[in-house]
């Protein structure tokens, strides 16, 4: 108010020296406010002046407040931040910024995230969570996206892909069911994140754990949503289905749906097991979509011609005695077999991974040696395996038949190895289920007494 200068005149001023202490300081410059002389226009023009610097220095310096958070660097600034950052920096969208794909577009959507994101620094001031998780309303809409990147497409960068993205977001299927790993390679779900491995994240760390299989779509995750939507479903109405799952509330859910499926702790046993069983019959069904061998209500085809146009069944699966005979390409040339036939690339859900033993790991590489017993692992425990090694082989002909003349399949050690991948040689423990046979035939339920010529592997 000292810019007006307005001077009161002693003798008229009927406040006492008194008086003008009790006025508070809002009260007093109200006074001075209502005390100026506003048919005066300089004291209008002066007004105006302040008005113009006050909004000046208000929406400059609140610009610059929002321009600052905006930044990458204010989000690297806080510790808890590293393993989001650092993969940020090592992938392919480190060239745009964090606000970009996590505020919607607008100015009043920005400043709504601001405005909730106050809950952020105070956990930063009282306790920073244990793993940093992305909750259903900060899921990343198909806006965001779509400002970079076009939807029409029909087949992926790599050429090998064929996905009519018009076709899944006219749908209203987000794209970060399909793409969430494209910036952090789903360290959520994976368990790295957690606050004791905070300190081991940096841009030249985040390179290393940043594998292509958790960038690019995840196969599982495009099965499981075909597959519900065969069965009726539109899984990704439900925002839960598409961010990743916090461990803390899973643990909790888990733990009460035990509780209530087994109802006593004496059959959670039993309860797991029927799970598991529900499990690989799903996953081995799924499996026999993909190869071809089940096609009955299948809305969305799940052969792996219908989304890949480089990959083929090699010509070798396309020989006529290739069931009964493929066990020896197998013990030769596993570890190209499990580069499609592993377990992992079919299901949705991402294992949890300890960051030390990945750091240590790196990018080595072990060669594959020939091993019978390996193989006889796999076709146990390995679900594309027991889809159809759970069922009776076509070359054991009828039983009584069978028990006949199958000395003559196992006169070497090499020749009963194959037998061994489905039958076990003694009868099995009650606690042996890591490699569990697909059937519960074994040698020794006839043979009581030993075998012929027996030599033990």
């Amino acid at each position: 108010m000292a810019i007006w200068g307005k001077k009161k005149d002693k003798d008229k001023d009927p406040e006492t020296r008194e008086d003008r202490k009790k006025v508070g300081l809002i009260r007093g410059l109200w006074q001075k406010f209502r005390g100026i002389d506003w048919k005066n226009p300089v004291n209008r023009w002066k007004l105006l002046f302040v008005s113009l610097v006050g909004c000046i220095v208000v929406f400059g310096g609140g610009y610059g407040v929002l321009s600052l958070t905006n930044s990458p660097s204010f989000c690297a600034s806080c510790h808890e931040m590293a393993p989001e950052y650092s993969t940020y920096t090592a992938s392919a969208h480190s060239n745009i910024t964090c606000v970009q794909c996590h505020i919607k577009p607008g100015f009043v959507n920005m400043v709504t995230h601001k405005m909730k994101s106050m809950k952020e620094v105070y956990y930063h001031v009282t306790g920073v969570p244990e793993q940093i998780v992305q909750t259903e309303e900060e899921a990343i809409s198909n806006e965001n996206c779509l400002q970079c990147h076009s939807k029409n497409r029909l087949v992926t960068a790599s050429g090998d892909l064929k996905v009519n993205h018009k076709g899944h977001i006219e749908e209203g299927i987000p794209c970060i069911s399909c793409h969430a790993g494209v910036v952090h390679a789903k360290i959520v779900s994976r368990g790295i994140n957690t606050e004791e491995v905070r300190g081991h994240w940096t841009k030249e760390t985040a390179e290393k754990l940043m594998e292509k299989k958790y960038l690019r779509p995840n196969m599982g995750s495009c099965i499981d949503c075909h597959d519900k939507v065969n069965n009726g479903e539109k899984p990704w109405e439900d925002v839960a289905y598409n961010v990743p799952p916090n461990p803390e509330e899973m643990e909790k859910k888990l733990e009460e749906k035990t509780k209530e499926a087994s109802g006593e702790a004496a059959k959670e046993g039993e309860s797991k097991e029927v799970d598991a069983a529900v499990h690989d019959e799903k996953t081995q069904a799924i499996i026999l979509q993909a190869i071809g061998k089940q096609k009955k209500d299948a809305k969305i085809s799940m052969e792996c011609k219908t989304c890949h146009k480089q990959t083929e069944i090699p010509k070798t699966h396309k020989n006529v005695d290739w069931s009964n005979n493929h066990g020896t390409t197998a013990v030769k040339d596993l570890d190209k077999c499990v580069n499609c036939h592993q377990d992992s690339k079919w299901v949705r859900e991402i294992p949890k991974e300890d960051i030390m033993s990945l750091l240590k790991m790196g990018d080595q590489k072990t060669k594959y040696v020939p091993n019978m017993t390996l193989v006889k692992e796999q076709a146990r425990t390995n679900k594309f395996c027991s889809a159809c090694h759970a069922d009776r082989p076509d070359s054991h002909g009828e039983s009584n038949q069978w028990l006949t003349s199958h000395a003559d399949k196992a006169k070497t050690n090499e020749m009963k190895a194959e037998c061994f991948v489905c039958h076990d040689r003694e009868k099995p423990k009650a606690d042996a289920a890591e490699h569990k046979a697909p059937t519960d035939v074994y040698c020794q339920y006839c043979h009581r007494t030993g075998f012929k010529d027996d030599v033990k592997n």
